[in-house]
């Protein structure tokens, strides 16, 4: 079948494809060097509508090719040019068609689509060159690849091979072409470490370092500098100088920790790193046909399995649910926020107060029980200032004026007679909290929001004895607050809807994931971590040795393990999550002895790590005090799955979130679960889980999953 009738084809089952254009135009290169054609992708929108490639934008670039093909072939053109529109080169294969297949014969013509097209670039009978100007994703880098030279723009924010991180692989040419290039060694970095660093992106410079661009120029001239390098080489004057690639040793090296990556990050229980990483192998020998072909094969597998269809499903959760949270109210409703107050100076609180700090740049006042803690508190916050300056991310100027917003003081009344939004960090106590609470209330401005930062505690209860309780509203980070973007914002039960739309635009401006939660015992992310480490625990106490019980979730491919977990964490958080939710639902959720005895003896954690790896402490090991029922991981990891398909299936009963799709968009930015799962509820349908505890699946057919 020829690449028009495989393409047609493919636009058949794509009608809402945004389409791209490929622009052929004509200009005189400088230096008298000849008439040269440049070929622009653009899809018509802004920046912010990035270019994609569907079906009918390749068959775009197919016929563009055909035009400079003849012109070439005719001797009327000495190079071709490829790039794209104001900020953007080309972001890759448009998803939303990948999830429409239902065929392994439909993703075998995508791959194989793509391919076609794009190697015709380096089969012309003239030189052509790729000018990355803008972001350039996968496919949009792989075209590039498929040129004789590229140049970059030192502007570019954002570059990768992010395939993997999706759950596919580089399949347009990225694993065949990209180690042929800049060595195994520096492509494994792109195509699988970056992948799995949560999608790592390279900046312009770092392109031109790896030499994957062969040139930089800046972007305010990119494409006039571009031309007139392009007239040089094409003239012999400037030779382009590339690094001899290394086929011995050092590939396979470069692969085998690729592999050792894909352990560390996904424990074999994600396949796209590990095809990717084959294809790089072979790759060795240089033969670009027999890596297409093999690109082909792994994304027309990978299209038609369960990972790239989660991954897609998070990838959408991240990228537009999280952006209009279901249940926010009308945000016309929002009252301004010129200062914020927070009460605790602790690590939290300070924490808090430099997120506040640097994302609304307005005062924020810090009060505590004694000056001493509120000046390490504001301590804490110059110094990390001082960082960010250090660190060329702000100029002098801009630290000086973000030390001069940030003061405390011990007097509540001083500090918060004037704040918009006043928000608590301090221990997780309800008493202390509800103290908190009334101090505040007599010396705050009626219309001021007050926020808790309880990770479990009831939010109604909390704002149970206030006068105004329609502006209490629950307001959880999570730890490092700097890192992980989930904010569950809680509804009480008196919590009006201007209050509610306040919180909702203060964490947009924080740039926060914001999902709205009921006011339930933990809510989401703590609440499904507790009965999942809960369950692990039951499991150990009941005579499962401690490796047994923590490798059976291996197969999930979590960030880390759950004892590590709960390390980072800290047991004695851990243990007063588990008591609250023992308190609330005793039926379900359990207080280990053995937690409780870690806890009482001072450990940080169940593990040491004198070898560089995690090992049972032996002053642990001598604490716990287990039964003899000893499971199997099998048995082992059905116990905890079950345990929590059962508790998501109770808390979306409960009304605590919308849909189960807001509990995947709670684990995937609030605990780091992974997108190859796509959170946790795809993994449980997958699986048969939801199936056999709740009696049907989470999510409708095709939602995370090949279309029925």
């Amino acid at each position: 079948m020829s690449t028009a009738e495989l393409l047609k084809g493919a636009a058949e089952l794509f009608a809402d494809e945004v389409v791209t254009s490929a622009h052929v135009r004509h200009l005189d290169l400088p230096l008298a060097a000849g008439r040269f054609a440049l070929i622009t992708l653009d899809n018509g929108l802004d920046h912010t509508k990035p270019t994609t490639f569907g079906p009918k934008s390749l068959a775009n670039l197919n016929a563009a090719i055909d035009q400079v093909e003849q012109e070439a072939a005719e001797g009327s053109i000495i190079g071709v040019g490829l790039t794209g529109k104001p900020f953007i080169f080309a972001v890759g294969a448009d998803l939303k068609g990948v999830e429409l297949l239902k065929r392994h014969e439909d993703a075998l013509a995508i791959g194989k689509g793509g391919h076609d097209v794009f190697k015709r670039l380096s089969g012309l009978a003239v030189p052509t060159f790729a000018y990355y100007n803008g972001a350039a994703m996968g496919g949009g880098v792989e075209v590039g690849l498929h040129c004789s030279y590229r140049t970059v723009s030192s502007a570019v924010p954002a570059f990768s091979l992010p395939e993997v991180f999706l759950g596919l692989v580089p399949g347009w040419g990225g694993c065949t072409l990209l180690p042929n290039l800049i060595g195994a060694d520096r492509a494994v970095t792109v195509i699988v470490e970056n992948s799995l660093n949560q999608n790592r992106q390279l900046k312009g410079r770092q392109v031109f370092e790896l030499g994957i661009a062969d040139a930089i120029f800046e972007g305010a001239d990119f494409l006039e500098q571009s031309l007139t390098w392009t007239a040089a080489v094409l003239k012999g004057e400037i030779a382009v100088q590339r690094a001899e690639i290394d086929r011995g040793e050092p590939w396979d090296a470069a692969v085998a920790r690729g592999r050792a990556i894909a352990d560390a990050k996904v424990h074999g229980a994600a396949p796209a790193a590990y095809r990717a990483l084959d294809i790089v192998a072979a790759a060795k020998d240089g033969d670009l046909q027999a890596g297409f072909d093999a690109e082909d094969r792994a994304l027309a597998d990978l299209i038609m399995g369960g990972e790239l269809r989660s991954g897609i499903y998070a990838f959408n959760l991240v990228q537009k649910r999280a952006k209009r949270p279901v249940g926010a109210p009308d945000r016309s409703l929002a009252r301004p926020v010129t200062k914020v107050g927070v009460v605790g100076a602790g690590l939290m609180a300070s924490q808090l107060a430099l997120l506040f700090l640097r994302r609304l740049e307005v005062p924020v006042v810090l009060t505590d029980i004694d000056q001493a803690r509120i000046d390490r508190g504001v301590g804490y916050v110059h110094g990390e200032i001082d960082k960010l300056l250090d660190k060329g991310r702000i100029n002098q100027d801009k630290s000086n004026r973000l030390k001069a917003l940030v003061s405390g003081v011990l007097d509540k009344a001083e500090g918060f007679a004037d704040a918009d939004f006043i928000i608590e960090a301090v221990f997780e106590e309800m008493t202390v909290k509800q103290q908190v609470f009334a101090e505040v209330e007599a010396v705050a401005p009626a219309h001021a929001i007050l926020a808790t930062n309880t990770s479990s505690l009831s939010v109604s209860e909390m704002a149970s004895k206030l006068k105004h309780p329609e502006r209490v509203v629950g307001f959880h980070f999570f730890n490092p607050v700097a890192i992980l973007p989930l904010l569950e914002i809680v509804r009480g039960e008196q919590t009006d809807d201007a209050s509610l739309a306040t919180a909702f635009a203060v964490a947009k401006q924080l740039r926060k994931t914001a999902v709205l939660v009921k006011d339930a015992p933990a809510f989401v992310v703590n609440r499904i971590l507790t009965r999942f480490m809960g369950e692990i625990q039951n499991v150990i106490d009941e005579g499962t040795p401690v490796v047994v019980a923590e490798r059976a979730v291996e197969p999930l491919g979590l960030p880390m393990s759950p004892l590590v977990l709960l390390e980072l964490v800290g047991p004695a958080i851990g243990l007063h999550v588990s008591e609250t939710l023992n308190g609330s639902f005793p039926d379900r959720f359990t207080v280990s002895p053995n937690l409780k005895a870690v806890v009482e003896a001072g450990k940080r954690g169940f593990y040491v790590y004198d070898s560089g790896r995690p090992e049972l402490d032996p002053e642990v090991a001598a604490l716990l005090v287990q039964g003899d029922v000893v499971l199997t991981e099998e048995q082992t990891r059905a116990r905890v799955l079950d345990a929590v398909a059962e508790e998501i299936g109770l808390m979306l009963a409960e009304g605590v979130v919308a849909e189960a799709q807001d509990v995947d968009l709670c684990l995937i930015t609030g605990a780091g679960w992974p997108f190859h799962l796509g959170g946790i509820t795809p993994y449980l349908d997958r699986e048969g889980v939801s199936e056999r505890v709740n009696g049907k699946p989470f999510l409708a057919a095709g939602v995370a999953s090949v279309p029925a």
